[in-house]
């Protein structure tokens, strides 16, 4: 991941589903997206989303980042499935009205990588 990035000039766009036009994500394009993020995040096995995994110390530290992850979702309008408990906090993007990736999962978690870092 760099300072300067291809994702940090792109919106999220709303979708409606794949009767909006747009459709997921081929594995290469997701794949090309991900070299653009912090080196934590990885493809699902099943190619349909993204997701990360933090090691924090403790419980309140998950909590928070949950929050973190949570509170910059609701200012992208595109909410993440968050994992937490004791010493961790997992964020998955996908886009569930298209059933797999979007450039919007790819642009969300550049902004959560820069809130965390």
């Amino acid at each position: 991941m760099t300072d300067s990035n291809a994702l940090d000039g792109m919106e999220c766009v709303p979708c409606s589903g794949k009767e909006s036009g747009i459709e997921p994500l081929s594995l290469e394009r997701a794949q090309e997206l991900l070299d653009h993020l912090h080196e934590d995040w990885n493809l699902c096995e099943d190619g349909l989303s993204i997701i990360r995994e933090v090691k924090v110390k403790g419980f309140a530290k998950a909590v928070y980042l949950a929050n973190l992850a949570a509170f910059r979702a609701d200012q992208d309008g595109h909410h993440p499935d968050i994992q937490f408990g004791w010493g961790y906090c997992r964020i998955f993007y996908t886009t569930h009205a298209i059933g797999g990736l979007s450039e919007n999962d790819f642009i969300c978690a550049r902004r959560l990588d820069l809130a965390i870092n």
